[in-house]
């Protein structure tokens, strides 16, 4: 445990930063999830779009990288639109 105030301090923040960054992860996992399994056409619209907001709103805010959230988007309209050609 550190002995003087700034260390502490900091600790709190990192705390507060890591919980943020767990919770945006996560949304970002459950989001992809959610687009792979069997929706109808128009709900996997709406749920690309919400899934490429996340996805930048954490590249801005620093929890991924900013190439890591294009390759992801990358990818998910990949499946989506092969998913909406077999359709």
């Amino acid at each position: 445990m550190p002995q003087h105030k700034s260390p502490r301090k900091r600790m709190k923040t990192d705390a507060k930063r890591q919980a943020r960054n767990n919770y945006v992860k996560r949304t970002l996992r459950s989001l992809d999830k959610q687009i792979r399994a069997e929706l109808p056409a128009e709900e996997k619209q709406a749920l690309l779009d919400k899934i490429y907001s996340q996805l930048d709103k954490a590249a801005k805010k620093g929890v991924i990288h900013k190439r890591t959230a294009s390759r992801r988007k990358a990818r998910v309209a990949l499946f989506f639109n092969k998913d909406q050609n077999k359709a």
